[in-house]
């Protein structure tokens, strides 16, 4: 029987995959057997993620993705090893919890280069001719909740997650033609490690709060790389410029 949802014989980049929802991508996509390409600062902790993947074939590359100048050599040095590329998570992001009177134009800078400018120009870089699959590819962005509703102090988090939000609709546009489809992943609060020692969750009495604001809880990874999973599968193949919010209820409130 075949199995749509199935990820053999395709090659997946992961960025952000030294940790947290981008760890947890990587691990399911290669245990739907896929070859992932990990792609993250933290060497050792990419190493560490590296050894939690199913299968062989995979490749780990430290790299700080807003280096632009020199992601050009990254996706060739990529596609020299593993061949072309199916699929894209762009998973890595920073963020900020900021009121606007506090904001600096270094600080917007630096969301925006992380959070929009590195994914959109690895994104471009990863659809080039020779890098992608002829027979057509996934691209997934990674947004928030934050992009579609509003939460104080959080207006610069929630500026550059619009901006994928956004872009993505016009990239599915350009690039469907070439049988590439482009969507947006937006979650809701997350389990995480990092996100355990926020006071929204660290603190009991907010993290009551927060959970009262998820009909269904809060996420898990899995939650969110299982949905990656379909999007980058052949199951999703008629679904494209489209924001997956995946919150467990969150805005539907």
């Amino acid at each position: 029987m075949n199995n749509p949802f199935t990820l053999k014989n395709k090659t997946i980049v992961v960025t952000g995959a030294s940790s947290g929802i981008g760890q947890q991508v990587a691990i399911s996509c290669s245990q739907m057997g896929a070859k992932v390409v990990l792609i993250a600062r933290n060497k050792e902790r990419l190493e560490e993620t590296k050894k939690q993947l199913s299968g062989k074939g995979h490749l780990s590359i430290s790299y700080d993705l807003t280096d632009l100048e020199h992601q050009k050599e990254l996706v060739q040095g990529i596609v020299s090893k593993m061949g072309p590329i199916d699929g894209l998570v762009n998973c890595a992001g920073i963020t900020a919890t900021l009121p606007l009177k506090l904001m600096k134009p270094e600080t917007v800078d630096e969301l925006f280069r992380t959070n929009v400018f590195a994914t959109i120009e690895l994104t471009r870089q990863v659809l080039g001719v020779k890098n992608i699959n002829k027979e057509g590819a996934s691209v997934i962005f990674f947004a928030s909740v934050m992009g579609c509703v509003g939460e104080n102090a959080k207006s610069l988090y929630s500026l550059t997650k619009g901006a994928l939000i956004s872009g993505c609709r016009s990239l599915a546009l350009e690039y469907a033609p070439k049988k590439v489809r482009i969507n947006v992943v937006s979650p809701g609060v997350i389990e995480t490690p990092i996100n355990k020692n926020q006071p929204y969750l660290a603190d009991p009495e907010k993290r009551k709060a927060t959970e009262a604001l998820h009909p269904l809880g809060l996420g898990k990874t899995e939650d969110i790389s299982n949905t990656c999973v379909f999007l980058l599968s052949d199951a999703s193949r008629w679904i494209t410029g489209q924001n997956i919010i995946v919150d467990g209820g969150y805005t539907i409130k």
